[in-house]
């Protein structure tokens, strides 16, 4: 058996054996606490590790202060993108037991890492074998009745993987973003580049509210949208559309919002969907009046600014939500270690510090090639990587970050009080609906660090190798 193959067999067994040791503890006694971790030199892979024990020990000089009583925002989740790379790889490059283990794994708990939040792409992204909407027409036509209208593209992958997924997991919210609006429907008579028609507003909302229409019917129901992915970006080579503050406020409030608060009330929407540099974009939105009291919330990508804004933005609009909805590793940050300090430290611990109430990676999987995909990014990592040939799955470095979380904080917990980072030390800490209590901790040193959790006047010790990540879960009905 190759190395790889022995690693990634070794991975399971551990996630395998910690799952059922779980089991075995959950009845031990309050003092107890579960501690799994991930090292960045991989020796160890969401490994269920020996418990720390509360007691009346002096603490370490760190110390770690968890206020469960102080909440903040509740939390749909973690997970990623079902785009239609990762919905192909899944129906149609895997045997039947591969994907349903798969799915198990990804969607379930108890051994699986129960992730609970994913989006759809409305259309094509460059994540696609071929670039379409839902209603192409020949150049120099139009179909303002969308009489042409389907949803039949995603029928032979998307459909049944996202059916799984819910199936496995009915916790699973689901949002979708377009990458464009039909081409007929814009200044470029094209899928890419070009910007919203102001004529094709009417028909771009109707086309939106067709798609949560059938989608529902198809059994699976749209939680929240956004009118456009990265609006202030035009792909050259893939769908894309600018669509610019004045023209997504109008767009909400004069015709999606009333649609939706009309025809489907079970929909919500985020405005921005793009990065963290642009604030100014997403507050415009939310400082008009018609379009701000059909918008729950803000949408953020990593590509770019820094991940402080998210609690900025908030701190001016504290009705509206913060959702995390797209980041991607690749082949242009190869290193194992530091990839797990980034994707834990900034994409888990500060986007829900910055009141993230879910988090979102980009593809869910992709093959050996990092596609299928057309145009676009040419180096992009999936969560998992999908062997085309046969099926097999590797499990990649966001994997284990979206792990430590996703597993252990459910639909509904509540992120709590925690101190700020300390040194290299950085935390973020929640409170489930049955009591229980997850603490999610990555030391960015290279050395190992040693620190105290303190909750009412308990504490408990621990030395966390460098570079490494855990999380520690006690309390509750576990």
């Amino acid at each position: 058996m190759s190395k790889p193959a022995l690693m990634l067999r070794s991975a399971v067994l551990t996630v395998l054996l910690g799952a059922i040791h779980s089991h075995a503890v959950a009845g031990e006694g309050a003092g107890a606490v579960q501690a799994w971790l991930t090292a960045g030199d991989q020796s160890r892979l969401m490994a269920r590790v020996p418990d720390a024990r509360f007691g009346r020990a002096k603490p370490a000089a760190t110390v770690i202060d968890i206020d469960p009583d102080r909440r903040f925002q509740e939390m749909q989740g973690f997970g990623a993108s079902i785009t239609d790379a990762s919905a192909y790889l899944i129906q149609q490059r895997m045997q039947p037991a591969q994907r349903d283990t798969l799915m198990r794994e990804l969607f379930g708990r108890n051994p699986g890492v129960g992730m609970s939040f994913t989006r759809l792409t409305i259309g094509a992204s460059d994540f696609s074998q071929s670039h379409y909407s839902f209603d192409d027409m020949p150049a120099g036509e139009s179909d303002p009745e969308l009489k042409r209208f389907s949803i039949d593209p995603h029928r032979a992958s998307v459909l049944p993987t996202v059916k799984q997924a819910l199936a496995v997991n009915p916790q699973l919210k689901v949002m979708a973003s377009p990458w464009s609006a039909p081409g007929w429907m814009k200044s470029s008579d094209s899928l890419v580049k070009g910007s919203l028609k102001p004529e094709a507003y009417d028909a771009f909302a109707r086309y939106l509210g067709r798609y949560v229409g059938d989608m529902q019917k198809e059994g699976v129901p749209i939680f929240a949208l956004t009118l456009q992915n990265e609006p202030h970006f035009e792909p050259p080579d893939y769908p894309g559309m600018r669509v610019d503050p004045p023209s997504r406020a109008a767009f909400i409030g004069k015709h999606l919002g009333p649609l939706l608060a009309r025809e489907h009330p079970g929909t919500t929407l985020f405005d921005w969907d793009h990065n963290w540099d642009e604030p100014q974009s997403p507050t415009a939105v939310l400082a008009d009046p018609a379009a701000a009291k059909y918008v729950s919330g803000v949408a953020w990508h990593c590509y770019a600014g820094n991940v402080a804004v998210q609690a900025q933005v908030h701190a001016r609009f504290p009705d509206k939500d913060t959702w995390f909805t797209e980041c991607s590793g690749g082949r242009w940050a190869m290193d194992w270690a530091k990839n797990l300090m980034f994707f834990t430290r900034t994409l888990v611990i500060d986007t829900t510090r910055g009141w993230a109430r879910g988090v979102l990676l980009w593809n869910l999987a992709l093959d050996e090639k990092d596609g299928p995909h057309l145009g676009g990014c040419k180096d992009c990592r999936g969560v998992v990587t999908i062997d085309s040939r046969t099926g097999e799955v590797t499990r990649n470095v966001e994997y284990y970050a979206l792990a430590h979380a996703s597993r252990f904080v459910l639909p509904g917990a509540q992120r709590v009080q925690s101190s700020e980072a300390a040194g290299e030390l950085s935390n973020v800490a929640f409170r489930n609906r049955d009591g229980s209590l997850a603490l999610v901790v990555a030391n960015g040193a290279s050395k190992e660090q040693t620190f105290s959790v303190r909750v009412k006047g308990q504490s408990f010790r621990y030395t966390l190798p460098g570079m490494s990540v855990a999380t520690f879960a006690w309390g509750g009905t576990r």
